[in-house]
Order: structure tokens, then sequence, then C-alpha cells
């Protein structure tokens, strides 16, 4: 087992004071949630008030709502579906207040939602192989130093494979980050990104670590040739254990709103896609774009991140994010 307490001193890889004393009193993960999606409830929860102070829903309601949910990355088919699903709740439950359809669109929101929250269970397999996606500048790197520090916080034992052999800033990032949480990386100064990965899987089986995160190297979906290479490393993970891998991360930057639709559409179509981890909802007012997830092209969301603290990726909960954005 590899050790994992470290002074709360210790510098974040990204962006964190490096001997700042951690502030108090600590937010609990619903403060710091809430505080993280600020911009996406300033854009669509607080706007929804005005919406419905008028108290009914009419013709006039529901275009002034379509409009917000269009502008809030939401979509054209998730704000379809949220339209019809308030105006029936409204309907069938004889609401007429304020308070009432907004709570009646919070909980068709949930509802639409609750199919994502899927938590990743890594005890079916010793090592848990979790091969990881996305396009340069998603946090992927990043993402991957977070999941360790959490499953350490499980007491499980880490390994990480340094599969982005093109960026060399990739490997040194990852070396910091196992440097940081006591955690072994496998790495090459340069090579095939499916031979490292391989080593890495060979090496958890002798040390019989439980958790492998492999990282591969961020491409975008248009192109092809790199798509496929990430294919291949996936045929690779096989040859190592035919079980694996055991899931497939894809992370994706809430920023890129739309698009991230197609990302996760092209990768599914590469690798396989079998969970997501959804990250810089703190920076953006685009948090709709997980509604338009769950109604287009519906993936668990493993994981969110609201923040550059080691502890601001978290288990996706559809509740607590519905309440972030409408409290």
């Amino acid at each position: 087992m590899f050790g994992f307490f470290k002074k709360s001193v210790e510098p974040a890889p990204e962006g964190q004071a490096g001997n700042e004393p951690a502030p108090a009193p600590t937010l609990s993960w619903r403060e710091r949630l809430k505080a993280g999606l600020a911009r996406t409830r300033a854009q669509l929860g607080g706007k929804l008030k005005a919406i419905f102070s008028r108290g009914k829903v009419d013709e006039e309601l529901l275009e002034e709502l379509e409009a917000l949910l269009l502008t809030s990355d939401v979509g054209l088919e998730a704000t379809y579906h949220l339209l019809e699903e308030l105006k029936e709740r409204t309907r069938r439950d004889r609401i007429e207040t304020p308070e009432g359809i907004q709570k009646a669109l919070s909980d068709a929101l949930h509802d639409l939602l609750l199919p994502l929250e899927q938590p990743l269970d890594v005890s079916t397999h010793r090592p848990y192989i979790i091969m990881i996606a996305g396009v340069n500048g998603a946090g992927k790197t990043t993402s991957i130093g977070k999941l360790a520090k959490h499953f350490q916080a499980q007491g499980l034992s880490v390994l990480l494979a340094a599969g982005d052999t093109f960026r060399a800033a990739a490997r040194e990032q990852l070396q910091t980050w196992g440097e940081r949480n006591n955690v072994t990386v496998i790495s090459q100064e340069s090579g095939d990104p499916a031979a490292v990965i391989f080593d890495a899987i060979s090496a958890a089986k002798a040390r019989g670590i439980d958790i492998v995160l492999a990282d591969t190297a961020g491409r975008l979906p248009t192109q092809l040739h790199l798509m496929e290479e990430i294919a291949k490393v996936r045929r690779v993970i096989q040859k190592a254990d035919p079980t694996g891998p055991h899931e497939t991360l894809l992370v994706l930057d809430a920023n890129f709103g739309q698009n991230a639709l197609a990302q996760v559409k092209a990768f599914d179509k590469a690798v396989n896609v079998t969970g997501l981890v959804v990250t810089k909802l703190d920076g953006t007012a685009k948090g709709g774009v997980i509604a338009a997830i769950a109604r287009q092209c519906p993936k668990p969301i493993r994981y969110i991140g609201v923040g550059e603290g080691i502890d601001d990726l978290r288990p996706f909960i559809a509740r607590d994010f519905v309440d972030a954005i409408f409290d």
C-alpha cells in the first residue's frame, strides 16, 4: 500500500498557493459545489425567478424559459423535454405559484439527470484498469492526479501509466502528481503509449496494485489517425488483461458546451466510453450541458470537478447538482 498522508500545505499541481493554510471553516462539498456552480446558477437559476413570477405556465413563460435553457447550453432535445415535463406537472398538480413552478422544473431536471448518477465500482477486478481519454486542455492529467488521491482516501493502492508520450509536459505533470501522492508512475521518455500502459498493467499485477490509471494523449475527434491510436491502446490493454479496460473515462471541459456532445460520440465510437468526468464547472455558465448529455448521449457521469483543489473532484450526485443551480 502506498502512503498518502501529506501535509495540508502541500501545493496542488495547478494554480494553488503553495504555503497558505487551508481556509477555515472548511466548506462542505455541497457548499463548494454551490459556489462552483455560481455562474451557471446566475445564468439559469437566478433568471428563473423572474420568469416564474407570474405564477402560471402560459405560452409567454414557455417561450422565455426555452430561450433561457438554450442559452445555458441545455440543448434542443433536453429543453423541449423539460418544457413538456413542466407543462404536464403543473397541469397535473394544478401548480399556480412561482415557487411551485420552479420546484416542478427542478424535479424534472433531477429526473432527467438521475440515470447519469452511477458511482464507479472498482471492486470487481484487481487491478482495476481505468483508461482515461480527452482532448488537450480538458483537464485530463489533472483529473488523473485527483482520482489517484480519491482512491487512496478509500485505502486503495494506485499506479499511474503515463501513456501520453507525445507531450513531455504531460509526463512531467503526472510525475509531479505521483511524487506528491507517493504513487508509482510508469513512463518512458518516448515510444509507444500502448507499450507504456502494457508495462504498467504488468507491474500492477506483480505488485498487487488495486487501481491502474492509464493516461492517453489528448486529441481532437477530427484527428482520425490519433483516434485510431487510442483504439490501439484499448486493444493492447485487452492483451495485457482480457477483462480490461474495466472503465473508459472521457474527461470533458464544461466550457466546451454543446461541443462536448460531439466529443462523447466520437470517443465512444473509438474506445467505447463507459463514464464521464466533467471538469471546470466552476469556470463556466454552461453547466446545463449535463442535461444535454443526459438527453442526447447518456453516459454515466462518474465525477464532476468544481475547482483546482485536490479534493474538488467528487462523484456526481444529481440532487446536489440540481439544488446547487436552483437554490
